[in-house]
């Protein structure tokens, strides 16, 4: 086939994903100076599509990015009120006291928000700044100069054929060229892994670490509504089967967020993420809490859990990685929203100083010590030995130790335990099915519990199905001839959207992909023990579209 020519565009900075942090690096580039030119490429249809609303918010990060964003109108208004820790088992639950609890894990002065809203107005921010905002332009591949640095990203492929070849009706998508690319995709994103390899930036770093995190979000009975409440959840009902826990926030509206979330690092191959979640909202105190109500959207998203010890090296001839892209949440707090903003501010100060300097395509080493060295870093190291204890040693256990360390990490800046390995990945920590007992969960009641797929239809996610699927099998018979006989084949549990099927067909099982049906959440990427199937970016727009609320 001959060579592919694509119409080029040329800009200082390439931002990819218009989340938090791409968004903050994009609004600080154009407050340093307006006549930068600053593009950010959103693969969502609009802004916020992509974005798995119901978070806390701490305003640290928008306190410095725009310091008068209550003036602005920034949509943060539910103030935390009450913060509540429970530990759960099957009738009952055990209220955990504040008093004991490290202060990082107060909520006081954090806001309930939808994600999705804060970004969009993030967005108008943006381009009130000047910033060019092209949503629903998904970017399929890096662009590398003479020398081996990113130059720039390949945006807006449409039309390719099923088999991923062009044909007559496609459309070969421009080259948007910078003199530095950020990559703010999120968890495990296309580009950003390619580029960690690439360039080796986890060398001589632990694993990445993973967990699942599905969402609902309910409409409840007035009368049991707490606007401003923040519930925590640990134990039941996934005890010694996995790590994990629960969060109920109460937003405006009479609406709560309803989540839970799975650390990938599970052994039994057996467990099915999606049926936890559902089971958990049987619990009595959940029950009362949903009884009356009604379901409303869903979605799922994976959540970088590995922290400081699994941040890769930052930077790259060219590029530097942002946010949840370099894993910085604080799993504790279950809180990255503040740091992706944070490293936003950071590599766009960096890049200006570098572009004022008339540098171009080299490494943006004072965002790497920006980030190490300042609030990212230290949010992220008092948190670092939480993580690996509870892998190691159980959830009382990390209660108990990972609290003592956060301790003495507030007080004396320092940790008896060093800093704790996390060992192997998720995708090696799973075992074989033979080792383990099914799991039998009950059917879904349709009232609390819902089963999958009529879940995923409140996502509002749509792929066109005549484009190539976007979950790539290394082998295709690697589902049947290993994974079925040797994990009883974990992604048909796994995946939080119902995308994997092993049907029979002509007495034989087969390996289906119902790749219409994906919300993106990139677990297939993480926990497929063949490490078998690698998630890409489908084309612009397609994906789940979640509301406005």
């Amino acid at each position: 086939m001959a060579e592919i020519e694509r119409e080029a565009m040329e800009y200082d900075v390439v931002i990819v994903g218009a989340g938090p942090a791409g968004l903050s690096a994009a609004i600080r580039l154009k407050q340093l100076d307006s006549d930068l030119d600053v593009v950010v490429l959103e693969k969502g249809s609009e802004v916020g599509a992509h974005i798995l609303s119901g978070a806390v918010l701490d305003p640290c990060g928008l306190d410095a990015l725009i310091p008068d964003w209550k003036e602005k109108g920034a949509p943060l208004n539910t103030p935390v009120t009450e913060d509540n820790f429970y530990m759960m088992g099957e009738a009952g639950e055990v209220r955990i006291p504040n008093f004991p609890m490290p202060p990082l894990m107060n909520n006081h002065g954090n806001y309930i928000v939808s994600m999705g809203n804060v970004c969009r107005w993030m967005a108008e921010q943006a381009e009130e700044l000047g910033v060019e905002i092209f949503p629903g332009m998904s970017c399929s591949e890096l662009i590398y100069g003479d020398s081996g640095e990113v130059k720039g990203v390949v945006a807006g492929v449409f039309g390719l054929e099923p088999d991923g070849s062009y044909g007559p009706n496609t459309e070969p998508g421009m080259e948007l060229h910078g003199k530095y690319v950020f990559l703010s995709e999120g968890v495990r994103g296309s580009l950003s892994k390619e580029v960690i390899a690439k360039y080796g930036l986890s060398d001589g770093k632990e694993p990445q670490k993973y967990g699942v995190g599905m969402k609902e979000i309910w409409e409840i009975d007035p009368a049991k509504h707490k606007e401003g409440t923040v519930t925590h959840t640990m134990g039941w009902p996934l005890n010694s089967n996995a790590g994990g826990g629960s969060f109920i926030y109460h937003l405006e509206n009479n609406q709560v967020y309803v989540g839970f979330v799975v650390h990938l690092n599970y052994k039994n191959p057996h467990l099915y993420p999606y049926m936890e979640f559902q089971r958990f909202k049987h619990h009595p105190m959940v029950a009362e809490l949903l009884k009356g109500g009604k379901r409303v959207a869903y979605g799922a998203r994976a959540i970088t859990e590995g922290g400081w010890q699994s941040m890769p090296k930052l930077v790259a001839p060219g590029v530097a990685l942002l946010g949840c892209a370099a894993g910085m949440v604080n799993v504790p707090r279950i809180k990255g929203n503040h740091n992706a903003m944070l490293s936003g501010k950071a590599a766009a100060e960096a890049a200006y100083d570098a572009i004022k300097a008339e540098r171009s395509g080299d490494e943006l080493a004072a965002y790497e010590t920006s980030v190490r060295e300042g609030a990212i870093g230290k949010d992220l190291k008092m948190v670092r030995n939480v993580k690996p204890m509870w892998s190691k040693w159980g959830l009382t256990a990390s209660l108990v130790l990972g609290g003592l360390d956060m301790w003495t990490n507030n007080i004396l800046g320092l940790s008896v335990f060093g800093t704790l390995g996390h060992g192997k990945n998720d995708a090696e920590a799973t075992e074989e099915a033979s080792k383990h007992q099914p799991i039998d969960y009950p059917k879904p009641d349709g009232t609390l519990s819902f089963d999958r797929l009529t879940n995923v239809s409140f996502a509002m996610t749509n792929h066109e199905e005549s484009q190539p699927c976007h979950l790539r099998l290394g082998n295709a018979e690697t589902p049947i001839s290993v994974n079925l006989p040797k994990y009883d084949e974990p992604a048909q549990r796994y995946c939080p959207a119902g995308v994997y099927e092993v049907l029979e067909k002509d007495g034989k099982p087969e390996f289906v992909v119902n790749f219409q049906n994906c919300v993106h959440c990139k677990t297939c990427d993480i926990k497929d023990p063949s490490q078998n199937i690698t998630w890409t970016t489908p084309q612009g727009g397609d994906g789940p579209n979640y509301p406005n609320m």
